[in-house]
């Protein structure tokens, strides 16, 4: 089954980013559509798998007082499965990449301190099938859409 997603679909969508919890009369008003059609929309998005879910968005201020940071690592050969099994188990992972290259994994991570994101760090680097990694932590956010 082939999606087709409108320019009014797109526009949904990214008012959908922008607050998930934005009544459907007031998407409808900002869409120039009926609240029927807009929430028809929504569910047909939902149905097709394009709308996966909906989810929390920090505050600024307490974005701010965490410590985000790339971990980028390399698996020992076979180990990927079970290095991003052990990964997923660990809350402050908020996403794993596989990417190309000298490193084998990306992981974004996110702790309330330094000396958290330390041991955090410790940890990964102790797992089974790791064989090195390398961290950078985030100073700021230029862009983020």
């Amino acid at each position: 089954m082939t999606t087709v997603i409108t320019d009014k679909d797109h526009m949904l969508l990214a008012l959908l980013r922008e607050n998930a919890r934005m009544p459907v009369s007031t998407l409808a008003r900002r869409l120039g559509l009926s609240r029927t059609t807009v929430q028809a929309r929504i569910e047909r998005l939902e149905g097709q798998g394009v709308i996966a879910g909906y989810g929390v968005r920090l505050s600024d201020a307490y974005e701010r007082g965490l410590v985000r940071a790339h971990i980028l690592i390399t698996v020992a050969p076979k180990s990927v499965h079970a290095v991003s099994g052990a990964l997923a188990a660990i809350e402050q992972v908020q996403t794993l990449h596989s990417v190309s290259g000298t490193f084998d994994l990306i992981a974004i991570v996110v702790a309330r301190s330094i000396s958290e994101l330390d041991e955090l760090i410790d940890r990964i680097g102790v797992l089974d099938g790791v064989e090195r990694t390398l961290s950078s932590i985030i100073l700021s956010t230029r862009i983020d859409r």
